[in-house]
């Protein structure tokens, strides 16, 4: 079932140069589409689907005719996860509540890939309001398996072939998680780097647009579209960065073969040549997990308050108790959770300065996907910088003897996010050759 995805930039490329023609790609992928959809579940099923997309590159291709002035994203399909607005497309969050209870403006970061030449392949499964609620979307990888969560449409999407991009969320662990499970790239920016308008929040504090593509060079693509002030970088060829590997009670949060599969990537980029400086780091993990947590709940019952009084009986188990317990927080605590963000931000980052540390490595996720689709896995792993706000991107990183794909996940100064991207080109060679 599985087929390697093509890559984002060179399919941009070739139908740029008109060497693959905008027509028959739509065509090839919505037979592609007919043919896995039905065993995965990715998208959120659309009647007309290539008929309308067929449309679209025709507007797409008249309005730029002149290969030479054609968008960065020209006629690329991408998926959107369903708690995105989008113009043509209604919003449900993977809930059971009204649509229209979510209409409004299109989400900013839609409308700037539109802007860019993307075309809109369709909604993406998301977990009931982007937490831990699964949906119907499977692993392309091994169907028995979960794809992961919240953006497990977005992530299956792209690692089935669908598309080369696609948008999702991170809160905890959204993008991070799924792309280590999928065997593609996720990107999760430092906080507010893409603007989350016309998103539906699930924590405002820490909500964060993510994308997937297939490999590093595709999120170099496209993160000059959708990140503000996205600068050129070029680091010197010769210095490799510095990594540094949080040692103590965070590693130890993974499962025995993810922290195995963990040290032979180490070794891995030991080989090749890179410095790797063990850090004693994250001591107090177990209560960034609790604040974390906390102020997750506590935003999600203030984003919720009015669509939970009317409709608590239309919210599934685990969501309905999260918001539950965040109407038990209050004011004094969630501000200390919220505070509690950039101090993070602040010992992670002199524990950089202190070690000479350029790029944090850990797991991606504590394992392999989970067999069945009831739950999501665990986003531990992901937990504390996406708490701390700092940019992370997860590598394929080999596969383990269940043949499941696993990831190393790179993490690096708040705001830096162009050099985690720079550095993860070379660190992805190496985990080619483990």
């Amino acid at each position: 079932m599985f087929v390697s995805p093509v890559p984002l930039a060179a399919t941009v490329a070739a139908l740029r140069e008109n060497r693959l023609d905008l027509f028959a790609y739509i065509n090839e992928t919505c037979d592609r589409i007919e043919e896995v959809e039905p065993h995965i579940s990715a998208l959120l099923p659309e009647p007309g689907r290539r008929e309308r997309l067929l449309d679209e590159a025709r507007v797409l291709r008249e309005r730029f005719p002149d290969p030479l002035e054609r968008p960065p994203l020209y006629g690329v399909l991408c998926g959107v996860k369903d708690i995105f607005l989008a113009d043509g497309f209604p919003t449900h969050a993977g809930s059971l509540l009204p649509a229209a209870l979510f209409e409004g403006p299109e989400a900013e970061s839609v409308s700037r890939l539109r802007a860019a030449g993307a075309l809109v392949l369709g909604k993406t499964v998301t977990t009931e309001f982007a937490y831990f609620e699964p949906g119907p979307t499977r692993n392309p990888h091994n169907p028995a398996h979960t794809p992961g969560g919240s953006s497990s449409g977005s992530a299956a999407a792209v690692a089935a072939g669908f598309c080369s991009l696609a948008l999702g969320t991170q809160t905890i662990g959204s993008t991070i998680r799924p792309a280590s499970f999928c065997g593609i790239v996720g990107f999760k920016p430092s906080y507010g780097r893409i603007p989350i308008h016309g998103v539906i929040p699930c924590s405002v504090s820490v909500d964060t647009v993510g994308f997937f593509t297939p490999d590093v060079a595709g999120i170099a693509l496209a993160a000059p579209v959708l990140c503000d002030g996205w600068q050129a970088i070029q680091p010197a060829a010769e210095t490799l960065p510095v990594l540094g590997l949080p040692d103590g009670p965070y590693l130890a949060q993974a499962s025995p073969q993810g922290l195995a599969a963990f040290e032979r990537q180490v070794t891995a980029l030991d080989m090749a040549g890179y410095t790797v400086r063990r850090v004693q780091a994250l001591a107090d993990i177990e209560a960034i997990n609790r604040r974390h947590q906390r102020m997750v709940f506590a935003e999600m019952a203030q984003a919720h308050r009015v669509w939970f009084a009317r409709y608590e009986s239309l919210y599934r188990e685990r969501t309905a108790a999260a918001i539950r317990e965040g109407q038990t927080v209050g004011d004094d605590e969630l501000v200390a959770c919220q505070a509690s963000r950039e101090r993070l931000r602040g010992e992670l980052e002199t524990l950089m300065e202190q070690y000479g540390v350029d790029m944090w490595i850990c797991p991606a996720a504590p394992g392999t996907a989970p067999e069945g689709i009831t739950t999501t896995g665990n986003a531990i792993m992901n937990l504390p910088w996406t708490h701390a706000g700092m940019p992370a991107l997860s590598l394929p990183a080999g596969r383990a003897e269940n043949g499941l794909p696993l990831g190393l996940q790179c993490v690096g100064r708040f705001m830096r996010d162009e050099y985690v991207v720079v550095y993860a080109v070379a660190i992805a060679e190496a985990m080619l050759v483990q």
